[in-house]
Parts: structure tokens; sequence; C-alpha cells
């Protein structure tokens, strides 16, 4: 990294090297005299807090004056006069120099303050309202968000004044080859599953139909999990469930699978007992079947509406319509066209010729070509509108889907997607979100831990549970045990049950319920145990039914403590010893098996018997220090207070890791 003079800096700011030495002590920057050298990171950001002080020296006459107006706005508000004692922040995000006025500090030690919680902002980039908060709490000062209250009051406004019926967003579902893509075909008069590669659909799919004069959104989802992976990350798409049920096949795996996933989401079902123009066709037998899984049907006395439809005849389609329109209207269905656009990516892909490509249903508000947006970590400025055929749109309204081209990164699915009112403010938005999403966890753990905690405090409510096991017997055994389970109110709601290895939609089912997952007898399918660990999904494994039982009991009794084991982590021979006097011995080492890991503890050992314990706290190679050094590499290890090193010793790293239970 190039350096630069502080005189040369001086100069070029047209100020003296005394006002330019003592801008840098408040940056924290080491620089005594005119001669010192900076870094170019330390020099950029310098020469940002300066340059307005340059511009126009009056600039802080009105940062006194700007607290001024900001107080009156807190009387104003009725409903939260405790709360406003504090400067108020009534946007979503707010200039560095704005908050230094609002909060009476230095604009030097925000922005140091800012770089200790690793956000480099400049003295005029905006940073989001809630790290506003949570910086000037940490200097000592309050501030208000008024944010979410002015959102509140514009929901009020568009529930009573501007609120429009929107077209039903259906999403389909069912085994695979029972016909959900078949089913589409017939709605929608096209040929799709014969475009698709084996007639399986490759990827989800949004399209929009008019039935008699209204318009109604499908989903065709390549099973569940897209379902569910949407709701896992807090996307709520779907208002009604089309579950494919083939009339000579009955309920299979699967389907029992889209139940549960649907259940789990709170979201009414209609089942299309399909394919009923096979002789074999029983709807009486898939009917029962339904039964029994908690979907009565209405003409049983139930609430569960079935259609008998063909989809290769072509008959029961509008009777399937009208149904969707039906319930449809029960839920009252509503959005504000006039509102600022907002949607949920359904997918996205890079296209060779367009780039970043996404499919957003649009959730409320009109969608319109040049609309500037930010979406979760990426922005980008609306090109073009397309429908699921390719014909150009012009806009997008409510519930209607758009392939959207303008983005400058592929969107994850589930993130939302927000029309802002300039580039810059959707520029600075997206880049504040990676920096949170670089620091934070993409979820975070629910265990059985956690739930006991929330018992004791008193807070428990019924555990949620995913539940495997390797024989229908072993299952039968379980459910039938934890079902009888009651620990004061708080009882066990199985989720979704299986027989079989863990799979990745078992693992989406239980981020997205907050459930926690038990094997029993059985292992993890494919990516499964990586994507329950980026997930942040509990994944417990056990042999003995009762030890499991036990488990769940004393998460329920509020008694489980995790259990903890030490684990070596590596071997090091210390070969040569070496003096210094700042620092004292340092044994130079060997990792012979494992690695060397900073931070971890460790154990010295000579002719087999322990001399030492404690951590490893210096660890080096080639004078530098390192985080870790793994097998068949050199590294200086020193211990401080410690210089009894000898060679041939022996050091053993360790780390203390909390035990899986049943094992």
């Amino acid at each position: 990294m190039s350096k630069i003079k502080v005189s040369d800096l001086a100069k070029e700011l047209k100020i003296t090297s005394k006002e330019l030495l003592a801008a840098l002590k408040d940056l924290g920057v080491a620089a005594k005299t005119g001669a010192s050298s900076i870094d170019e990171e330390s020099a950029k950001m310098v020469v940002e807090l300066l340059k307005p002080k340059a511009k126009a020296e009056v600039k802080p006459a009105p940062a006194e004056v700007k607290p001024a107006p900001v107080a009156p706005p807190a009387p104003v508000e009725p409903p939260k006069p405790a709360k406003a004692t504090g400067p108020v922040i009534d946007t979503d995000d707010i200039s560095v120099k704005d908050l230094a006025d609002k909060i009476q500090v230095k604009s030097s030690d925000l922005i140091k303050e800012l770089m200790r919680k690793g956000i480099l902002a400049t003295i005029n980039q905006r940073i989001a309202a809630e790290v506003a908060k949570e910086v000037a709490t940490t200097l000592g000062k309050e501030v208000v968000i008024q944010t979410e209250r002015k959102a509140a009051a514009a929901q009020h406004e568009i529930k009573i004044e501007r609120r429009a019926l929107r077209p039903p967003v259906v999403t389909v579902m069912g085994h695979v080859d029972h016909g959900k893509t078949k089913l589409l075909d017939a709605i929608r008069k096209t040929k799709v599953a014969e475009k698709e590669a084996g007639g399986i659909t490759q990827h989800i799919g949004a399209y929009q139909v008019t039935v008699n004069g209204r318009k109604v959104t499908f989903l065709d989802t390549p099973g569940h999990e897209a379902f569910t992976s949407l709701r896992a990350r807090g996307a709520k798409v779907t208002d009604i469930v089309i579950l494919v049920v083939a009339a000579d096949d009955g309920v299979k795996p699967q389907t029992i699978e889209a139940i549960n996933h649907a259940k789990a989401a709170g979201v009414p079902i209609i089942v299309a007992i399909n394919k009923i123009d096979k002789p074999e066709a029983n709807q009486d037998r898939v009917k029962t079947q339904l039964a029994e899984l908690g979907l009565q049907p209405e003409e049983w006395g139930g609430q569960t509406v079935t259609v008998g439809v063909s989809a290769k005849a072509g008959t029961g389609i509008e009777e399937l319509l009208e149904m969707i329109l039906l319930l449809a209207d029960v839920q009252e269905l509503k959005a504000d066209p006039n509102a600022n656009p907002v949607g949920v990516i359904i997918e996205s892909r890079i296209d060779k010729g367009r780039g970043p490509v996404a499919t957003v249903l649009v959730k409320n508000g009109t969608l319109k070509i040049g609309d500037i947006f930010t979406c979760g970590s990426t922005s980008g400025k609306v090109r073009a509108l397309l429908t699921d055929t390719g014909a150009r749109m012009e806009k997008a309204g409510p519930s209607t889907p758009a392939e959207v081209l303008g983005f400058l990164e592929v969107p994850t699915p589930g993130d939302l997607f927000e029309v802002k009112s300039s580039e810059k403010e959707a520029r600075l938005l997206a880049e504040q979100r990676k920096e949170i999403q670089s620091k934070i966890l993409r979820g975070k753990v629910v265990s059985l831990e956690d739930f006991s905690k929330l018992v004791k405090e008193g807070e428990g409510q019924d555990l949620n549970l995913v539940i495997k096991a390797d024989v229908q017997g072993s299952l039968d055994a379980i459910i039938q045990s934890l079902t009888d389970l009651k620990v004061g109110n708080i009882g066990v709601h199985i989720i979704h049950n299986g027989v079989g290895f863990i799979n990745e939609s078992d693992v989406m089912l239980a981020k997205a319920s907050d459930a926690i997952l038990i094997g029993f007898n059985v292992g993890l399918e494919g990516s499964s145990e990586n994507l329950s660990s980026v997930e942040g999904v509990e994944v417990r494994q056990y042999n003995i039914i009762y030890k499991l039982i036990d488990d769940v009991k004393l998460a329920m009794e509020g008694m489980l403590e995790p259990v903890y084991e030490e684990v070596v982590t590596g071997h090091a021979e210390v070969r040569q010893l070496y003096s210094f006097s700042k620092v004292g011995a340092i044994a130079g080492c060997f990792v012979t098996d494992g690695k060397m890991v900073r931070g971890s503890g460790m154990r010295i050992f000579r002719n087999k018997e322990k001399i030492y314990e404690g951590k490893l706290e210096s660890l080096k190679r080639f004078k530098e220090d390192v985080k870790s050094v793994e097998t068949n590499f050199e590294c200086g290890i020193a211990i401080p207070g410690y210089n009894d090193f000898k060679a041939g010793d022996i050091i053993e790293t360790f780390e203390v890791r909390e035990k899986p239970r049943g094992k």
C-alpha cells in the first residue's frame, strides 16, 4: 500500500500541517510531524472529512441551528411522547454529518466509532437508521427512529382509502408425476411440460391467467422445496395451495410432505384429484387418505375443498378455477396499486446475453420501466419487464409476476425488492446490507437448549419438531411417545415426519418453522449437513428411543443444559529455541498432526508428563502473527511469562465443544 507525507497532503488540501495533524489525531491515525507518512486509506478518509470545510467555512453555523428544528416534531407525534427523549430520525437512513449534528458530536468521533464496528463511511455517506441509533447509543447519545411509525401510518392510509382487490397467488404442489404441470397446461391452454426436459419442471415458473375476467397468478414449483425455501427467507408469497393427487395412485410420501409444508405455512389448501379419466381412478380412496391426514373433504363434513379433474381431458378445470376465485373472495386479498412498489424475488439467474435476470412477484404498488430499486445486497434500474411468454410489459401491478432486467448482481430468491427515489440511495442501502450480511450469520440456531431457556424464563410454547427414522415401526413409537408428552401447557408439535435419510427439504422445513430436526438411526443425505449448518438448523441424531424422549422432556421442563467435551485439535514438537528480550523464549515447532490454532487451550508434555497448561496466545510463522498453522509446517509459539521450553517437548492444543446428544 502506497504512503503519502502529511506535509504533501496538507499542501494538497490547502491547510497547515498542524491542522491536518489535529484531524488525523481525531481519526485515531498515528502521525507526529509533517514529515510523518500515512497510508492511502487514511489519506482518503481525511480528504473526505476535510473537503466540506474547504468548500464552505459557514457550515458549522447551521450545524448548531440544526438541532432546534428537529426538536419540535417530537411533541407533534401524540402516540409516543414518552419515548421521544432524543433527536428524531424519520427516514430509512441518514448522512454521517447530519447524524453528528443531531447528536452534537464531532463527525470524526462518529467516523471512528463506525470504523470500530467495521463500517468505513465518509462524512457525506448515508448509513441505515438502525446503525445510526446503535452508534449514537455507543457514544452515550439517544435517538428516536420513527420510520416504523410512518410505515404503519402509511399502511393504515392504504387500508382505508386506496386498497383494491388483487389477484390471488396460487402454488401448485404434489407428488412427482401426479400431473402438476399438465394441470397448469390445461389452465393456460399451452404446452409447458413438453418444452421441459423429460416433462419435469426445471425451475420456478410464475404465470398469470385470466379467469372470467379476473386474473390469477400461478407459481409452478418443482416441489415443496422451493415453496418452503422462500418461506424460510421470510417471504410469504402464496395465498392458496393447490395439492395435486393422482386418483389412480393416491397419497404418496411427497404428497404428505407437501401437506405438512402448506399446513406449516398456514395457507389454505384446495385438493385437485387428477387423472379421474383413468379406469383405475378411485376418488373415494383418495378422500379417505386425505381425511386421515387431517384434510376432511367438504362433502364429508370437513372444510377442505376437493375437485375431481382430468388435466388430459380438460374436465373439472372450470370448477377448480371457480373454487380458487371463491377462496380468494373469502380471504379478501387486497393491495394498493398506487403505493411505493414492493415485491419478492421468486427465481434468479445469469442470462448470457442479458446479465442478471430475476422473476419478481409484485406485492404492492405498480412496478414500471425506469424504476430504481434495491433488492437484498444488490440494486439496479428496471431496463425491461417481461411476461412468462417473453412479451414486453410497461408496468406490473400487485400479484403480477414479471421478469426484470437491470440488476447489478444476481439477487437471492426470497429477497425483498423495493423501489427507491434515487440511484445513490438504492446503492448505499445495498452496500450497507452487504456489510451487515458479511458480519452476521443467515439465521440463529434454534436448539433444544434455546427452547429450554425459554421455558425457564416463562416464554415456552409448543416445541416444533421434524422427525425422520429408519423404519416405520420406530417412527410410530417415537411419534406416539412424543405426542403423549405434556409439561404444563407445553406440548410437542410434529411439523413433519417420515422414513429415510434427512434431506435438504427437511432442513428447509425446519428452518421455516423454527423447528428442531431429529433423526433416529438415519444420517444426512448429500449436502444436507452443510445446508443445516449454513441455515442454522439444529440436527440431533439418536439411536436409543428413550434418550430422544428424555432430551425432549427435559427441554420442555426447562432443565436441559448443554454437555461439553474436550477435543484435541493438534500436536507440535519443539525443535529449536529462540530468545528475544521483548518477548522472552520462543519455541520453534513443527506441527506433527492436526493444526495449531491461536486462542485454543494448550498443554506442554515432557517425557509424556504434563508440565504446563494454559492458552496458546502467540502463534507466528516467519515473524508474522497467524491464526493457525497446519500439519507439516513450522511455527513459533510464545507464552507470556513462560520460558521453560526444551527441544523435544510436545505441545498439544485442544478445544472445549458442545457434545452432540444421543450418541
